[in-house]
């Protein structure tokens, strides 16, 4: 039987559990690849994803249902799991840096740890602000909040979302939603909570075609958010205006100051400071560059998928659909260098369908410049499509 072994010869360490290389880990579970040993490095044993997680916010989906469990996958792949945080790469040594754990060895190294909300810039921000990302985080400050208005659904509250992307969009009406219903469910008035969303831009979810941005805008003033467009937050501190010792104020750089009683931060994605020494090849925000191969110009062995990749000759907007769609290019690119092979070029889509939900079980439907109001029947497409991405994982 020991003559049937083979020896180990390669390392391929995953540095991320996000939806590329979990898509690349149930690939490597259906197709082993022999004399390769395969780690991955992540912070934590679930990864949410990240079209179910407006959905949970409002209460539709439960924590299982939008969360994929690592450490069942890393189980499918034969996978080592790593619970740990990477912090540096010696690519001279290949090896990988981490928080807690010893350096893990690499011959090829994968990338794909997402991005961040910039808060760097807002004074007060990274004490007071609430980033959307991690997703951990935030949905731990997401359930106090939760718990405080079920206790004293009586009491007024106010909620500011600073970034007017899809993302800051989908959590206004996400949030709204939840909380209206349990002040109904309490027979206290709709007018105890105030939600408000500040974006710099004229119009939101500025990326967009402006029929998208038309639907978006009269939901969101339908629903008596209150939008603050063309406004750039500067600064945020406990306010001085009150007795209530929760509330902060949220200043802009036009002046106006509102109170609130958290804010939740989901502005332009930004890179781990770390990569921009590690010597890789980076975009002028710090994201990883890579070529059609999702190979790194400068670094063969590495490669990188998802929000923290920037595709040279094809950039595209921070989305998860790109993500999901670069798992199988990834993985069979992956293959193919393990194996001596010449990698095959992988061209994104430039339109893709985008399915944003209103937090009541409607979802706006846009491709392109077709674009379908809210609806019950465009919801249960996209609750279709996210339960079957969900279900391909053990």
């Amino acid at each position: 039987m020991l003559q049937n072994l083979q020896p180990l010869t390669h390392n391929l360490v995953l540095i991320g559990g996000g939806h590329t290389h979990a898509i690349v880990l149930r690939m490597f579970g259906m197709k082993p690849l022999s004399g390769v040993r395969l780690t991955l490095i992540t912070p934590s044993v679930e990864t949410p994803y990240s079209g179910m997680l407006p959905g949970h916010i409002s209460g539709v989906y439960n924590h299982d249902e939008c969360h994929i469990n690592l450490q069942r996958l890393a189980n499918f792949a034969q996978a080592q799991l790593y619970i740990d945080t990477a912090v540096d790469l010696d690519l001279k040594n290949y090896k990988v840096i981490c928080a807690s754990h010893q350096a893990v060895d690499f011959d090829l190294l994968s990338i794909d740890i997402g991005s961040t909300p910039a808060t760097v810039s807002v004074s007060g921000a990274a004490e007071y602000a609430v980033p959307a990302k991690p997703v951990s985080q935030l949905l731990e400050h997401w359930h106090q909040t939760l718990d405080s208005v079920v206790q004293k659904p009586q009491i007024n509250r106010s909620i500011a979302i600073a970034g007017g992307g899809a993302g800051g969009v989908e959590l206004a009406l996400s949030m709204q939603a939840h909380l209206h219903r349990i002040f109904k469910q309490a027979q206290q008035p709709l007018s105890n909570l105030e939600i408000h969303l500040f974006h710099r831009q004229a119009e939101l979810m500025s990326h967009h075609h402006p029929s998208v941005q038309r639907q978006v805008k009269q939901v969101l003033m339908a629903r008596g958010v209150k939008l603050h467009l063309k406004e750039t937050v500067s600064h945020i501190a406990p306010s001085t205006d009150t007795q209530d010792e929760e509330l902060l104020e949220v200043q802009c750089e036009s002046g106006i100051k509102v109170n609130c009683h958290q804010i939740f931060w989901v502005t332009q994605a930004s890179a781990p400071q770390w990569l921009k020494a590690t010597g890789l090849a980076t975009d002028e925000r710090g994201f990883i560059l890579v070529e059609d191969t999702l190979q790194s110009p400068t670094h063969p062995q590495v490669f990188a998928a998802g929000d923290i990749a920037t595709m040279i000759h094809h950039p595209r907007p921070k989305a998860g659909v790109f993500a999901v769609r670069q798992g199988k290019p990834l993985f069979d690119n992956l293959r193919r260098k393990l194996r001596g092979q010449p990698l095959k070029p992988y061209k994104p889509q430039q339109q893709y369908l985008s399915l944003i939900g209103t937090g009541d079980k409607r979802a706006i439907a846009t491709k392109g410049c077709i674009t379908l109001p809210p609806h019950q029947l465009c919801w249960q497409w996209k609750d279709w499509l996210d339960r079957r991405f969900m279900q391909q994982f053990p």
